[in-house]
Order: C-alpha cells, then sequence, then structure tokens
C-alpha cells in the first residue's frame, strides 16, 4: 500500500505563530466529538506518521495528553489547510500521496475542539498504528553509510560516499526511504544507483578536485558552483540545449531509489512499476551536510528497500531536468526562468518533483505533444524550500516520444521572501542552499513490459 505522506508536520515556529481571530463569530454548538472516538482515527490515519516521539515533527500526536495541549492550534491549522502541507495545485493531476483532509476531517477536529476537545471513552480509542523504529515503511533491506563525522565546522558541504549492495541478482525495488543518521547536521541526501565499474571515476569526479569539471564550473572543497563568466540564460527554452550548459541537454537520466529532503518521506510506486538494482551495483550516497550544533556529530544515513512482491510490469528511471544557466538580479521579486527537454522516446509519467531552494517562489511544467495539443502536468504555485514533495499520480499516462517538457520557474529574491538568505546578491546556479536551482524531476516508466521471466525479489 501506497505510504501516504499524510501529514500534519510543520515548523514549531509556524504552528506557535497560528491564532484564532478575535472578531470570529462562532456556529452554532455541534453535537459532542470525542478524540477517542472521532479525533484519534484521522489522526492515526493522517499524522502520527509523522507526529510521534523521535520523528520529523515537533511534537506527539499519538495520545490525547500529547495533543490537547494543542488542540486550539491543531484546528486552525486544518479549518485554514494549511495542514497537511502540500503544495501542488488541486487542480491538476491527482496524485496517490494527495495528503489533504476530507471535509468530514476538517469538520469533525473543528467540532472537537469548539465542543471542549474531551477525551471520551476509553473504549472508542482504536489501536495505535506500529511503526518500526526510525522508518516510514517496513524495509527488506537497509544499507547504511560508515560511520561519518561531520565537524562543527561544517556549513555547506557535500560528501560522496559508495556502499556496495553485495546483490548477486538483479532487484526490483518497489518502496525506499532515505533515512539520515542525524537530521540536525543532514540537509538532504540522495541516493544514486552506481554500476561497479564505473564507482573508481565518480570517486575521482567527486574528490574535491576538479576532476570531471567543465569550462562552466568549479568547486569549493567538493561543493559545486557556476563560473561567474558562464552565458546567463534565463530563458531556457530559447537555448540549443533547453537549459543546460553548452554542449550538453538539459535533461539526463539517473536510477534513485529514494531521496531525503526537508518533508520528504518514503517513495512508494505503483503496484506493477519498480525500480531495478543490477547485480553487484553500488549506491552513491550524496549527502549536503549543514551542521549548526557547534559540536562534532556522528552521522550513519541509511537507505532502506522494499523489494518488490508482485510481478513488475514497468521498469522506473527518472529525468533530471534542469535550467543551469540562470542569474537572477538582486532585489528581484519575481524572477522568471525556463527550461525545455524534448522526450527522446515514449515513456509513462509516474511521478514529479520540482526542486529550487530559498528563494523558489512557483514551478509549472507543461507538456507540449507531437500532434500540437499542450497540457499543465504539474502545477506548485507556493513553492516551499523547507517542505518538498514528490508527487505521485494516481493515474500514470504516455507521454509519446517528441513531447516537449516546458518548465517555468519564478524567484523571490526581494527582502519579501523572508527565506531570502541576501537579497543584495545576484544569484546563480549552485548546489549551497544560498545559491540556487531549477529542477524538474520526472519519474518514468518504459512503456515496454518487463520479461515475465525478470526476477522479482524474494523476502
Amino acid at each position: 500500500m501506497v505510504a501516504r505522506r499524510i501529514i500534519m508536520g510543520f515548523a514549531a515556529a509556524a504552528f506557535v505563530g497560528l491564532t484564532l481571530g478575535s472578531g470570529e463569530e462562532s456556529p452554532a454548538p455541534p453535537k459532542e466529538v470525542t478524540y477517542n472516538r472521532d479525533v484519534a482515527p484521522i489522526l492515526y490515519k493522517n499524522c502520527v506518521v509523522c507526529h510521534r516521539p523521535n520523528d520529523i515533527a515537533p511534537m506527539s500526536l499519538m495520545t490525547y495528553k500529547d495533543t490537547r495541549p494543542w488542540a486550539r492550534l491543531i484546528r486552525q491549522a486544518v479549518v485554514e489547510r494549511r495542514m497537511p502541507p502540500w503544495h501542488a495545485d488541486p487542480k491538476v493531476g491527482e496524485y496517490l500521496n494527495d495528503p489533504r483532509l476530507s471535509d468530514v476531517d476538517i469538520a469533525t477536529i473543528d467540532a472537537w475542539f469548539r465542543t471542549g476537545a474531551k477525551e471520551g471513552d476509553p473504549k472508542d480509542l482504536p489501536p495505535a498504528p506500529v511503526f518500526a523504529e526510525g522508518w516510514h515503511i517496513k524495509p527488506d533491506v537497509v544499507f547504511t553509510i560508515p560511520e561519518f563525522m561531520v565537524t562543527g565546522a561544517t556549513q555547506d558541504d557535500y560528501e560522496y560516499i559508495y556502499v556496495p549492495t553485495n546483490f548477486t541478482e538483479d532487484r526490483w525495488v518497489q518502496a525506499a526511504e532515505v533515512l539520515p543518521g542525524d537530521r540536525r547536521v543532514v540537509h538532504h541526501a540522495t541516493v544514486s544507483v552506481i554500476e561497479a565499474d564505473k564507482v573508481a571515476k565518480k570517486e575521482e569526479e567527486n574528490s574535491g578536485s576538479n576532476a570531471g569539471v567543465d569550462n562552466y564550473h568549479y568547486r569549493t572543497g567538493k561543493v559545486l558552483h557556476l563560473r561567474k563568466d558562464a552565458p546567463v540564460i534565463d530563458d531556457g527554452c530559447s537555448y540549443p540545449t533547453g537549459g543546460g550548459v553548452p554542449g550538453k541537454k538539459s535533461g539526463y537520466v539517473n536510477i534513485v531509489p529514494g531521496i531525503y529532503l526537508p518533508g520528504h518521506l518514503a517513495e512508494t510506486r505503483p503496484s506493477g512499476f519498480a525500480l531495478r538494482i543490477p547485480a553487484g551495483s553500488y549506491l552513491q550516497f550524496q549527502i549536503h551536510y549543514s551542521n549548526h550544533t557547534g559540536e562534532d556529530v556522528k552521522d550513519h544515513t541509511s537507505i532502506g528497500l522494499v523489494f518488490a512482491k508482485e510481478p513488475v510490469q514497468h521498469e522506473i528511471a527518472q529525468y533530471e531536468i534542469w535550467n543551469d544557466l540562470f542569474l537572477i538580479p538582486a532585489n528581484d521579486e519575481n524572477h522568471r526562468v525556463t527550461s525545455c527537454f524534448t522526450l527522446p522516446k515514449d515513456v509513462i509519467a509516474v511521478a514529479y518533483t520540482g526542486h529550487m531552494h530559498f528563494r523558489g517562489k512557483s514551478m509549472r511544467t507543461e507538456a507540449i505533444y507531437p500532434d500540437g495539443r499542450h497540457e499543465v502536468i504539474m502545477n506548485v504555485p507556493r513553492y516551499d524550500f523547507r517542505w518538498q514533495e514528490t508527487y505521485f499520480l494516481k493515474k500514470q499516462f504516455l507521454l509519446p516520444k517528441g513531447t516537449k517538457l516546458v518548465t517555468t520557474a519564478y524567484f523571490d529574491n526581494s527582502q519579501n521572501n523572508a527565506q531570502n538568505p541576501d537579497p543584495s546578491k545576484a544569484i546563480r546556479w549552485g548546489e549551497p542552499s544560498d545559491e540556487e536551482m531549477m529542477g524538474f524531476w520526472l519519474q518514468f516508466a518504459d512503456p515496454k513490459l518487463v520479461d515475465e521471466k525478470a526476477p522479482v525479489a524474494r523476502k
């Protein structure tokens, strides 16, 4: 079953900032609603996946005692649809992991608060869900990096760590989750599949030297930046590469079992769709460390994999499509950047992710089909770097060869953007969070059916 990111996760500061309007009119008192009978089932289904002890959310909602002090603020957050967090336009696409509460659920929480937020009869309380410690899935196998010391001086560094799978046969992955060893220092992590004979080259490219760096990039340590004298192309669709640096297309294929980003939980592919990890492959952990604790911290970031239990029909991969050449002027509150990529083959659309940093404002992707038809396939009107989702489609569909994917993003580099590190600076592409990125990731599947005899992993 799809691991639903139906979460009431939010920063404590945002939660504390919610208040009831003083001029609010109270409707007629509704019938009595209790925590045990009415509210707990909603929280258990939609919220405690993160609102439980020692998880991503700032407080637990597993018990009445945990929940009661937050009743007023919970009610306000759900009535205003601030929570659960969800940033995709509900008018564009239907998603398996859409976390929005139903009108009935919202009304129930509203009524509970208005009738005194009572506990109710203990006999009405359903069994609490049981979770694996730290995980939002039940992994069949876990791979963990060797202990890595993140020094107190580490602010915006990347590390590349290679872990062998030791798989003796191809394995099909249905779900995956990247679990940071210490959330205080792991800003994000991407785990990619690397063939064994390519690991040495990858290690050299990411060693901190300038090996593998082209004429348009440079490194500080292991962190990659765009050179100031690189061409400025805000409208990638007007440029031959679509937004990539000269000589390189804007899009490329990557095999990514899982990622960890703020607000991003496990990824579970639809039944019949799975990602293949070839025998003998390695997993590349690209981990962005940012340590503000003032002390050295040991990290043991892991990835958990759930193998497909049913026959796999379609193999999944991912196009990562970028504009790498934009320049956002200082104090610009609505800067437009585009990228374009034409699909070289038929693919089945499975999921979308939009990626920007603190200045990201909105992102929209349109498909222009070979027959000239236009269709908006993803729209994120209020992007939030603090909570980044992957949107898994309820209904997968064919994107034929020759379809052009046009992504338009807007950035707010003004002082009106409370997250902006420094509006006085012009900003270009770079891996650090205080620089910027503009990426649309399309998880896709090959329309060609996987051979019925392809190995399906066993427990």
